[in-house]
């Protein structure tokens, strides 16, 4: 998330009570995950396993739980108690939760051409381009950007906070929520099916390409970017931080893990495990997915076991 505007490291401090250390004298431009950071951001870390990664990444401020590191040249940290507190208190500042007073927010934005039907919700900072049909019992939530000439069904979710918790097991409560401040963005041209639910990213954003199509039922998690012409069918769901490629095909019910890439023009078949990163141009089956044509010559091992097995027992 870029704030409006930039601020000092100091003003940061102040707001969360934290002690600096460092080159104070660049402005604070956003804060975001560490996977998505860039020069002049904030990333928090609050594990040692961590440190490192989040002190050499792009971000220019650090908020963390300990003075004892190296801080590299050019930048800052802000030492707190809880860095996942201090992120709470940065995100509520910037982007508070603002109630909804009527269905459709003043500040919706809404192009020539496009129909609402009844009952649809359109939150704060919305855009919504030409030509587009939104049919009815759609929820469209805060800081969405849409498209033109976009189709979306009954009953769609879009822009839902990230299932996404900071987990600790020495408080009451193992799992706290880790507030949503991304966006998501959908490209020209694109359809999606009934009953789907689209997260918004936790600091960025969730993009859904140009062309793409969404069949019923469908989960995009936080932060995952489809990329143009993919072609999702009926429960096909992908977790957070996936980066699907050009005219990628998932069939039916397939299950994508978190922080993986689906290589271009991809085929998955129906009810299969992506667990981590595959190649394009290529037509996978199974949990974990294999090349399906492998996959296919193994069931037709397995299936001839018996077979063999009596053999070895004559």
């Amino acid at each position: 998330m870029k704030f409006p505007a930039p601020v000092s490291v100091q003003w940061i401090a102040e707001l969360i009570q934290a002690e600096t250390l460092g080159n104070l004298s660049n402005p604070v431009t956003g804060i975001n995950e560490i996977h998505v950071v860039e020069t002049g951001d904030l990333v928090f870390v609050d594990h040692p396993k961590y440190y490192d990664t989040c002190l050499q990444s792009a971000a220019s401020f650090i908020i963390i739980n300990t003075k004892e590191v190296t801080i590299p040249e050019g930048k800052a940290i802000l030492v707190v108690k809880d860095p996942f507190e201090a992120y709470l208190k940065i995100v509520t500042h910037f982007r508070p939760f603002i109630s909804a007073v009527k269905p459709i927010s003043d500040d919706a934005i809404i192009g020539e051409g496009s129909v609402i039907m009844p009952n649809v919700f359109i939150g704060h900072h919305v855009v919504i381009g030409k030509n587009c049909v939104i049919q009815p019992n759609v929820s469209i939530l805060d800081h969405v950007t849409i498209g033109d000439d976009v189709v979306i069904q009954s009953g769609t979710v879009i822009g839902s906070d990230a299932f996404y918790y900071n987990t600790k097991k020495n408080r009451d409560v193992w799992y706290k929520r880790m507030l949503s401040c991304g966006s998501v963005v959908i490209e020209d041209a694109v359809e999606i099916g009934a009953g789907c639910t689209i997260d918004r990213g936790v600091t960025a954003e969730t993009r859904l390409g140009k062309g793409t199509k969404l069949d019923n039922m469908v989960h995009i998690g936080h932060d995952t970017r489809v990329g143009k012409n993919c072609l999702f069918a009926a429960q096909v769901a992908i977790a957070g931080g996936v980066i699907v490629e050009d005219g990628v095909t998932l069939w039916g019910q397939v299950g994508v893990s978190k922080t993986l890439t689906i290589g271009a023009n991809a085929v998955v078949l129906a009810q299969s495990g992506v667990p981590s990163s595959i190649p394009g141009n290529k037509v996978y089956w199974g949990t974990p997915t294999d090349d399906a044509s492998i996959k296919r010559r193994e069931l037709v091992w397995i299936k001839r076991i018996p077979e063999l097995w009596k053999k070895v027992m004559e």
